[in-house]
């Protein structure tokens, strides 16, 4: 079935979502390459990764105009109120988290903000939407969370620093504002989300650049040529890509669902980690990743079901109609 506002297909969204998830996990892997190969800091690495994936972006939006006219009419101020908002949302959310990072640990950062994030959007969409999870949904929530505990502090040695908690929860704070604002202009096919990803970007980029310039936007390097292709591939696979199959996805699928499937990216960091960085295979990296790929699972399927029966009932009611 599809969204009737949007035309996307409700499984397809789902894909979009499960993808991005996934090629987001990559970003860390080949973060940690490139910190080996040169002294790029945090804030740089994020700039350069959104200015990147802003020049693919309007590139492809480029093209497609050339071929197709866009369908999709917006009134002017709504446009840049939903531009702005989403990518302030953005850069909040990402350079929260590089800051949660610096002050309390990869681990902690990671559990407290992805941890946080589906709790803060499953409140923000029943508040605001009135979308509920219902028991399945709720059970595998529960469930993605204990997995992805095990997961990131299951190797112990995690050392917890409330300021950093505190930048962790605002970085969960701008994620969760990014989603539930896609969902919520997604619903009336009334936002372009080509459009949505691409100057959201152009925002984000704008306010990483003063933080980029503080901390020092061009790294030195023995190969500078790797680590170029390094930028390069973070710009294109989990940035451009993920965030345009993150942006199309959120705006049919239900938020909380998409908080959710978004627990992939430390799934997929996981096992890079272990196949790419020579990391040790532990119990905890294995239980955590069963129960997260489960959860996300269900309630996949859960979200899919739902919409197969949305569309029968929708039908009906078509029938009874004519």
């Amino acid at each position: 079935m599809s969204n009737a506002a949007s035309g996307l297909p409700i499984g397809r969204g789902l894909l979009y979502l499960i993808v991005a998830g996934a090629a987001w996990g990559t970003a860390g892997a080949a973060a940690a390459l490139v910190y080996r190969a040169s002294d790029i800091g945090p804030i740089a690495l994020s700039f350069w990764r959104c200015a990147g994936g802003l020049v693919l972006l309007l590139a492809m939006r480029l093209r497609r105009r050339r071929r197709v006219a866009p369908a999709v009419s917006e009134p002017l101020g709504r446009k840049a109120l939903r531009i702005g908002v989403t990518g302030f949302g953005l850069a909040v959310f990402q350079t929260a988290y590089f800051a949660a990072v610096e002050a309390t640990g990869l681990a902690v950062a990671t559990v407290v903000t992805l941890g946080a994030g589906p709790v803060f959007i499953a409140l923000g969409a029943r508040l605001t939407m009135g979308e509920r999870l219902g028991r399945g949904g709720g059970a595998a929530v529960a469930g993605a969370l204990a997995g992805l505990g095990v997961l990131v502090l299951g190797g112990g040695g995690a050392t917890v620093r409330p300021w950093g908690v505190v930048l962790a929860v605002v970085s969960a704070a701008g994620y969760c504002t990014m989603t539930l604002l896609t969902r919520w202009w997604g619903r009336d096919g009334g936002a372009d989300g080509s459009g949505t990803t691409a100057w959201a970007f152009a925002v984000t980029t704008v306010c990483l650049l003063p933080l980029g310039l503080a901390e020092g936007l061009v790294p030195h390097a023995a190969q500078p040529a790797h680590v170029l292709a390094l930028l390069a591939y973070i710009a294109a696979i989990p940035t451009a890509l993920a965030y345009a199959l993150f942006f199309a996805g959120a705006a049919v699928v239900r938020s909380a669902t998409v908080s959710v499937i978004m627990l992939l990216e430390p799934v997929s960091a996981a096992a890079l980690a272990v196949w790419l960085l020579g990391e040790r295979l532990t119990a905890a990296t294995l239980a955590g990743t069963l129960l997260m790929l489960g959860s996300v699972a269900g309630l996949a399927l859960a979200e899919a079901r739902g919409a197969r029966v949305g569309g029968r009932t929708a039908s009906e009611k078509e029938t009874v109609l004519v």
